[in-house]
């Protein structure tokens, strides 16, 4: 079993490497990723009183600092260093992750070739081998027809293999494929040689189903459009077409329940289109001639037409459908550590080769040691399970956007969540309603509020106004609504005026407001936002307005703690008493209240500074900068907004928060599976090494056990697309 790579020392921690009297050197990992702020940040530390000089080296991450010890101790220093670095934690986060995706070995990537392409390949290869089982005469020379025929097929693996010896300056997998088929070629056994290449074409095209299979799915989730439009013609007839010969400028014509296939602008009519699955608005909005629409948004009423301006893979969704597709090139840590293992054991190969050969005179042997290779089992036990894992959380409506995230969601120690609209539903309602005035019901009295809110958008508006329609309660008739901006409404009905809003408005409206104070206190107590509704100058009811808890929420907590979760927090911008209520419900370790989006983020980067891996899980835009500075940001709920999903790394489009726990468990399980190949790969193909040295098997038996093994992983990998994210 190859030991997984040590864990690294966080990136923004800071360690006295040596010292003497007044001076010491210290040691940090960001600094590597510093050198374009060296000069600020060795300027900072001058401005210290008892710092008299700084000297940075990037390249040994290293800062040597001479300062009066009589005013500074080592632990103040490190103090002092650690916090003006942590002004420039996000150009280190950044640099790193981009030096880290530049470290992946070149390789031919897998899915190069179509399904089809393969296909011909495997029947090509496997008609010319059961040819070369036909009874011949001996050979005297050694190239024949058979000869130029595999070298014919072997080509693109030969022409990658040397290209990257040459060009690179390092050996592949397919160097070492290359020099075991022309080996076998030299010592006239074109058999091993053709079935080295069948089977890595058969295991080939098993990891390329496995990624189709992902792409359908992801496509599937995010559909953006209909597969037949209505194009409108010069003649302005409209006819239909295939949503893939629409072009930029097309007119497309929409009508009610179908789904707009283009990114583009209203040139006429008029319709209430429900964009969440773009937008994360949740009531349908109205759009009207020159307004923006996007595909993937459903016409719940009324018939536009629409002049498109980005269509096929320029919309919107299509986007982020590429950005998954081509998830390769955000590896995982564990993919790129596979990939740098199997390219290091290549030269093995070549010396085991000749040590056999240096021991034994037998070059058929010695030949052995090249058909058999651990870097094909090893480059493929990552690749498709990492692939697997994300077909199965697609298919589950979770958009993961790399293979990179599958590996950091597996090691996440700390979680961060915001409230409004993650751990809650987003969708105020009303949960407390208080009569003040015996002389009106209580039906009259959600009326007046139902009257003044009537034309309001506000989500407090909406949660009076579904109360009042869910009570079939008619507003009555009423003059134009007066908008007070953050405080409330109020309208005239016949004579009396209506106002709805906060304490502070009625109080600055001239409302006696004394008679409620019991029941404002009640509902502050329970969490509730209070809005309070007056007739003229008194007080006649107030309703406690709150945003539930999602179904399942503590129940999907209890499941993240069990996956080795230990550190759970709620960050949000509401009030410290709103706050606390939740947190306390839900059983949060800890909560910070009212901040702003950035805080958000300088908490996340506070708590990665000192190790820890953190996940967010947000849905809003104010969440977004917090998103992108977390390990994994996850993007939750059918409501979440196109900002919040661009931000995150993981999307889950359903509203089910044990989704949550459920693609935890996925990660786990492919981490799991990965190592289990990397056992198969190694433990196989070491004894089938043994037998070549030994002369117990040929090069044909070893091929075919190597290769054997390769399929074997990627098999074992293919068990993740039967997992249930769900149970």
């Amino acid at each position: 079993m190859i030991m997984m790579k040590n864990k690294k020392i966080p990136l923004l921690k800071c360690q006295i490497k040596h010292s003497i009297k007044g001076r010491v050197r210290i040691s940090c990992r960001a600094l590597k990723f510093l050198s374009e702020v060296k000069n600020e940040i060795e300027e900072q530390l001058k401005k210290v009183l008892a710092i008299e000089s700084v000297k940075i080296s990037i390249i040994t991450e290293n800062l040597l600092i001479k300062y009066d010890e009589k005013r500074l101790s080592q632990n103040n220093i490190i103090d002092i260093v650690e916090n003006i670095l942590g002004n420039y934690s996000f150009i280190a986060y950044k640099n790193e992750r981009a030096y880290i995706s530049t470290q992946n070995v070149v390789d031919r990537k897998i899915g190069e070739e179509t399904t089809g392409d393969i296909i011909k390949h495997i029947i090509s290869i496997s008609g010319l081998l059961l040819y070369s089982f036909r009874k011949t005469q001996p050979r005297t020379t050694i190239f024949n027809h058979l000869t130029f025929s595999v070298l014919g097929l072997a080509m693109p693996v030969i022409k990658n293999g040397f290209v990257s010896l040459i060009k690179n300056k390092r050996p592949n997998a397919d160097t070492l494929s290359a020099t075991a088929i022309l080996s076998s070629i030299a010592l006239k056994k074109e058999k091993s040689a053709l079935s080295i290449l069948l089977l890595e074409e058969i295991s080939e095209l098993i990891t390329l189903q496995t990624m189709k299979k992902t792409r359908n799915a992801i496509k599937d989730m995010l559909s953006t459009g209909e597969s037949f439009v209505w194009k409108v013609g010069e003649d302005n007839t409209a006819y239909k077409v295939n949503v893939k010969d629409i072009q930029k400028n097309d007119l497309i014509f929409v009508q009610t329940g179908e789904k707009i296939s283009v990114d583009g602008t209203i040139i006429k009519g008029e319709a209430s289109i429900d964009q969440s699955p773009i937008t994360g608005e949740y009531l349908p909005v109205t759009k009207k001639i020159g307004e923006n629409v996007f595909a993937g948004t459903i016409i719940k009423s009324g018939s536009i037409t629409v002049k498109a301006d980005k269509v096929g893979d320029t919309t919107a969704v299509s986007r982020i459908i590429k950005m998954v597709e081509d998830a390769s090139f955000n590896k995982a840590a564990i993919q790129t550590y596979a990939d740098n293992i199997s390219s290091k054991l290549i030269p093995l190969n070549f010396a085991f080769s000749a040590v056999v050969y240096l021991l034994t005179k037998d070059f058929q042997k010695a030949m052995s040691m090249l058909v058999i290779d651990y870097s094909c089992g090893i480059r493929l036990s990552t690749a498709t399970a990492l692939s697997a894992c994300i077909n199965t959380a697609a298919k589950n409506g979770i958009l993961i956007k790399g293979s990179n995230y599958i590996e950091e969601i597996s090691n996440i120690d700390t979680l961060i969540l915001d409230k409004t609209g993650t751990l809650t539903e987003g969708n105020p309602r009303v949960q407390t309603v208080s009569l003040l005035d015996e002389n009106i019901t209580e039906e009259e009295m959600l009326a007046y509020a139902g009257a003044a809110e009537e034309t309001s958008t506000h989500p407090l508006a909406m949660a009076v106004l579904n109360e009042v329609k869910g009570r079939g309660i008619t507003i009555p008739t009423h003059q134009e609504v007066e908008v007070f901006v953050s405080r409330g409404v109020q309208t005239i009905i016949k004579d009396d005026i209506i106002r709805v809003g906060s304490k502070k408005f009625l109080v600055e409206s001239g409302v006696d407001v004394q008679n409620g104070i019991d029941e404002l206190k009640g509902t502050t107590n329970r969490g509730e936002i209070p809005i309070l509704i007056a007739k003229n100058d008194k007080l006649i009811g107030i309703l406690g307005v709150c945003d539930p808890l999602r179904e399942n929420m503590k129940k999907a907590i209890n499941r993240l703690r069990m996956e080795g979760i230990d550190d759970i927090i709620l960050l949000t911008g509401d009030l410290q008493h709103q706050a606390e209520l939740v947190a306390s419900r839900i059983g949060m370790d800890r909560f910070e209240s009212e901040l702003l989006p950035e805080d958000k983020a300088k908490n996340i980067l506070k708590l990665q500074s000192n190790g820890a891996k953190v996940g967010m899980i947000g849905d809003g835009i104010n969440d977004a900068p917090a998103l992108a500075f977390s390990n994994v940001g996850i993007a939750l709920g059918s409501k979440r907004t196109d900002i919040a999903m661009e931000a995150a790394d993981v999307t889950i489009t359903s509203d089910n928060p044990l989704l949550v726990p459920g693609v935890v468990d996925l990660s786990k399980k492919t981490m799991n599976i990965i190592k289990q190949n990397f056992t198969l790969a190694i433990g196989v193909n070491t004894v089938a090494m043994v037998l070549g040295a030994t002369g117990m098997i040929g090069i044909f038996a070893g091929a075919l056990i190597h290769n054997s093994s390769t399929i074997a992983v990627v098999l074992n990998s293919l068990r993740l697309l039967k997992y249930d994210v769900k149970s």
